[in-house]
């Protein structure tokens, strides 16, 4: 305790403290890890098991919000169960091999109660700033009334991912449209969109599967289709394609491994191009590798452009009552529009640090798998965009580093761990 009276002592004589009141501060021992996502569960799981505490602050009022608040019903996971779990816990036998949402959240649930993990809740993070004079992270939340308060620890875990807040694109004539234009973040299923016409926004794999379910419910989906993308079969060979790659990726180059999903495709699906959906000149590997963009994986959606049950436009120019104008001069009649337009790292907004994040895209400056570790105590984990795979590598990279720091601390440290945390 004396030791933290002296560091409040050094802030309290810096002038530039002097002029901002301070809100009631509470010493962490261990990490303090933004985020109650997958990525923020697998890290306080690792660090538990190595030995070290951690604290979880979630501005939701519950786990994995994305996935219970933000997702429409009939997701499942994109990939085979053995890639999407986290450390530490594998998926129950009896889950199949692509989980439902249904099952992804019991699956997070039961891990963060085999683990004891307990977020505090309903804690927006709207500042974190390493303290030089310390040097600690401080850490400044706003509670639901607004109330404030502050968290000091000597690592900060940045948790909350690549999909924190919501993409919403400017588009001419969105007041004049007149229907309802939502975010998938919003969209739950075609039930409420029946006979009517929908234009979806995006042809990433979000925007490809409510276009299937929106044609499962009646409704009569179109897709933007913009910029070139892969397609690709979920399953080749009786095998995940994800699976399937990554173990041709054992013995083979990339380019070659390109080349064979995309003969394999071409024979199974077709060629995409006649349906408006042209490939990237990279394969879909060195696409993923260079740029982060995730291949299609067809469940289903591509028969029903090719039956003629979803349409296929090019980029929007602008919109008009209860009609779109396309690039190509083409004007069409729509009832709703659903924006499929993904998600984008929020950091930038409350961490106060420029070094390990970009300003630009608020992702690691170093790409995976050197992005998970900054300066001064400071990581990052869910960044990687390679989904949970990489959330589960960089979690234990995390968890090994901050262990060899945490036993390497003098007694104080040692005896805040074992003491309830003071409030300061």
């Amino acid at each position: 305790m004396d030791y933290l009276k002296e560091l409040e002592g050094k802030r309290a004589h810096d002038p530039h403290n002097q002029k901002m009141a301070k809100p009631r501060c509470i010493w962490v021992p261990g990490p303090v890890i933004v985020g109650a996502g997958p990525s923020g569960l697998a890290t306080a799981a690792c660090l538990k098991q190595r030995g070290v505490p951690s604290l979880i602050l979630e501005r939701a009022d519950c786990i994995a919000s994305l996935w219970q608040q933000k997702t429409y019903d009939r997701l499942r996971l994109h990939l085979p169960k053995q890639f999407c779990e986290l450390p530490l816990m594998p998926f129950p036998n009896n889950f199949p091999t692509y989980p439902t949402k249904q099952q992804f959240l019991a699956y997070l649930k039961a891990y963060a109660d085999s683990f004891d993990i307990k977020p505090v809740f309903n804690k927006t993070v709207v500042s974190a700033e390493l303290d030089h004079c310390c040097p600690f992270w401080r850490v400044k939340t706003r509670g639901l009334k607004n109330e404030e308060a502050e968290y000091a620890s000597q690592w900060l875990i940045v948790a909350t991912g690549e999909n924190a807040e919501n993409v919403v694109p400017q588009i001419e004539g969105m007041n004049e449209f007149g229907g309802p234009i939502v975010h998938t973040s919003a969209y739950k299923s075609g039930d409420m969109f029946s006979e009517k016409s929908v234009l979806v926004v995006g042809c990433g794999n979000s925007g490809m599967e409510v276009c299937l379910d929106l044609c499962n419910y009646n409704a009569r989906p179109s897709l933007v289709v913009r910029d070139s993308i892969h397609v690709l079969p979920q399953e080749m060979l009786g095998r995940s394609t994800f699976g399937l790659s990554m173990c041709l990726l054992k013995w083979l180059p990339m380019r070659l491994v390109d080349q064979f999903l995309l003969l394999m495709s071409r024979f199974m699906l077709g060629d995409t191009a006649r349906f408006g959906l042209h490939r990237p000149k990279l394969g879909p590997l060195e696409l993923k590798s260079k740029s982060g963009k995730t291949p299609v994986l067809d469940v289903g959606t591509l028969a029903k452009i090719k039956a003629g049950n979803i349409k296929v436009y090019k980029a929007v120019k602008r919109l008009k009552h209860h009609a779109v104008e396309f690039a190509d001069g083409t004007v069409e009649n729509f009832d709703a529009i659903i924006l499929a337009t993904g998600y984008k790292s929020n950091v930038p907004s409350w961490l106060k640090e420029s070094e390990m994040f970009s300003e630009k895209d608020g992702l690691p400056r170093e790409r995976f798998p050197n992005g998970w570790k900054g300066e001064c105590g400071l990581y990052a984990v869910g960044f990687t965009k390679r989904g949970l795979l990489g959330t589960s590598i960089d979690a234990r990279r995390i968890a090994e580093d901050i262990e060899h720091r945490w036993k390497d601390e003098a007694t104080h440290f040692r005896a805040f761990a074992r003491a309830p945390p003071p409030q300061l």
